[in-house]
Order: C-alpha cells, then structure tokens, then sequence
C-alpha cells in the first residue's frame, strides 16, 4: 500500500482500515450465522442514518440500480415523472424512467445552477405526477440542490406526489432527514460518503412509497429490482433469520456494516458539520488560487466534493497527470458539455471526519504544486 496513490475522487472515496479488512474476511456463506446479523444490523443502522422509519434496502449492484428499483416498482407505464435536471445524472434518472414507460417531464437549469423552486412549483401547476426526482448532488456539477424546500413546495402542492431523493454522492456527507422532511425515496450507493467499496445500492423507502408499491395496478417489469422479491428478504435478514432470492455480496455487506457503525458511533449530526467545514477550507483555498467553481454560487455547492474550472493555459492533460505524480487521483470532467474544463476533486468519508490522517491538506497542497509546474502563477 505504500505506493497507494489518495483516491480523492467524488466516489469510490478512501475507507477506513477496519473497513478494507472487513474485505479481507474468508469465504462466507450469505446465511452463516456471522452475516446474518451484519446484515440485519446495517439495515437498522441506515434508518438512523437516514433519520427514517421507513425501509431501507440493501442490493447488490451500483447506485444506478437505485433509479431502476424506484422507476420498475414506484412507476407505472403511463404516469407522469416530473425530473429536477442539475446535470448528467438527472439526464440519466430520467432516461431510466423513460425505459419503464414514464413521460418524463424535465426541469432544466443552466450549468451551475440549482433546480429552482419557482420553476418547479410552475410546473407542478401543469399536470399531476406520479413522482418527482431530486439529484441532491449532482456529481457531474457539485450543485447541491436543496431538497428540504423542493419537497415542501410538493408537498404543498402536490401532495399525493412521490419525493424521489438521488442521493449517491450526498448520503453522509449531507443533511438528509426523510421523515421529517417528507421525503420518500433516497437512493445511494456504498462507494462515496458510506465509506465503504462500490458493490451495493442502498435504498432508504418510506411507508407511504411501500404503500403505493402494494397497491400498483400492473406487475413490476422487472425480475432483479422487484421489490416483491427483496422485501422478504430484508425483512428476514432484519429479523435475524436467513432467506435467499439472490445471492447478497457478502464482504461487501461486512465492509458497509463497520462503516456505518462509525458513521453513527461518531454522530451523524457531528457528520453534516465536519463536511462543511471541510467544503469551506477546500473552496476557500480554490478561490485563492484564483480558480472558479462549477457551481455559480457557493449557497448551492456540495460539502462532500468541488467541481473546479481549469484555469487559462492549463488542460486537464497537463493537471491531472501531475497531480497523480504527487500522490493524488482526482477526477476529469464528467458532464458533457464542459468535460475538457473542469476537474473534480472528492472531500468525503475519513478524509474529512479523520483530518489527522492529512488527506485533505495533502490534495491541496498538491493542487498548487501541480498547477505551478503546468506554468499557472496566482493572480494577484
């Protein structure tokens, strides 16, 4: 590990050691006695994540097979989508939804900015919707959308309405109170601020969303995501008694469940906060490098990760190749009409909640040095 380069990227993001010998475990079957309750726990370990009552899910498979669980079961052909578009990933929910018959409606923003609330309640006056989907960050923009005061306008306004939360590069990293904030669906996956390997789509889903799911006119067009499969399954596994329908990942499972012991055992509170002060110190030092961030407006941009502009002079071809030559992996532009512009730096999981470990000073020192030797001098 000692040639192990800083994987700061928004997700896969560095994991704790217990949790990579979690990993390490030998062969297991997904009914012993030793996963069973792992397994069981982390389900009730994500309501309090998640601050929910609800039910949470736990699949193997990437936090894309979040949107196709919450479009096959939640969504019937025919049925109205209404999509906050902040970036790639609300391009790709909604061709998800699409797949599975929904007419999809999008609310777009220009690059950087929010999904804005006068927007969305205008198009909420236009037709009912089944559901409505929410990036709270969209990983491709770092805009953190605010989903407290969307799913209040919903609510509101549509009440019968479902609130649905894509929440992979936000879960841990930040504030999200499904109950009380009305929400029924957060999706996320294992590999960002869950601290843990990609392998697992996790799923917190309220009472009234599995409500709805019972009552669907037609069958699920799905056999893997359907949630009249899973639903036993979790429920078994919670009661502490084994049920098969698919084989779970089980070294990831253990991983998970050592991650969100340490996620609650520090607090999830202590969590949002340790977050944004590390957003903050990462933000700051870019706008004194004199670079410019994705986002047009720091109000909206994501605690766990910052999308940066590369200055003038400077491409991502130069930068990122030097950055890795000190240790340090970021990420290249994602969203596809600025991909070549901009590059993308993770500040998630034990590098914000462990400062000692250095992750987060080392990258930013690595950032300055990196643009230095691309030629770029700080204006003055």
């Amino acid at each position: 590990m000692s040639s192990h380069k800083l994987c700061m990227i928004p997700g896969p993001i560095e994991f704790h050691e217990d949790v990579l010998q979690a990993m390490a475990t030998p062969a297991t079957s997904h009914v012993s006695p030793t996963f069973i309750p792992a397994l069981g726990e982390s389900i009730e370990l994500l309501r309090q994540i998640l601050f929910t009552s609800g039910q949470p899910f736990i699949i193997a498979g990437s936090g894309t097979l979040g949107w196709d669980m919450t479009a096959c079961n939640l969504i019937e052909a025919g049925e109205n989508v209404l999509v906050c578009n902040s970036g790639y990933f609300g391009d790709r929910f909604g061709e998800c939804l699409e797949t599975y018959g929904a007419n999809v409606t999008h609310v777009r923003v220009p690059i950087g900015d929010a999904p804005q609330l006068e927007a969305v309640s205008a198009a909420l006056q236009g037709k009912k919707f089944k559901a409505i989907t929410i990036t709270h960050v969209d990983t491709s923009t770092g805009v953190l959308a605010d989903i407290k005061s969307i799913a209040e306008i919903v609510r509101k306004e549509s009440p019968e309405t479902l609130i649905v939360v894509d929440g992979v590069c936000s879960v841990g990293s930040e504030e999200i109170r499904m109950d009380a904030w009305g929400i029924d669906v957060v999706i996320t996956a294992s590999q960002k601020a869950l601290g843990a390997p990609p392998g697992l789509c996790v799923l917190g889903v309220s009472e009234r969303a599995i409500g709805i799911f019972k009552a669907r006119k037609t069958p699920v067009a799905n056999y893997y995501a359907n949630w009249n499969r899973w639903l036993p399954i979790m429920n078994a596994y919670e009661a502490r008694k084994p049920s098969y329908f698919a084989t779970p990942a089980v070294q990831n499972v253990f991983a998970l469940h050592v991650s969100l012991k340490q996620i609650v055992a520090q607090g999830v509170e202590k969590r949002f906060v340790l977050h944004k002060e590390a957003s903050a110190k990462v933000k700051k030092v870019v706008h004194d490098l004199g670079l410019k961030l994705v986002p047009t407006g720091l109000d909206h941009a994501a605690n766990g990760m910052s999308a940066v502009y590369y200055p003038e002079g400077v491409a991502g071809t130069d930068l990122l190749p030097k950055l890795a030559a000190h240790g340090i992996v970021a990420a290249g532009g994602l969203h596809t009409e600025i991909a070549s512009k901009y590059f993308r730096i993770g500040h998630m999981g034990i590098s914000v909640t462990e400062p000692q470990r250095g992750h987060i000073d080392a990258t930013l020192n690595a950032l300055k040095s990196s643009l230095a030797e691309c030629g770029y001098k700080v204006p003055q």
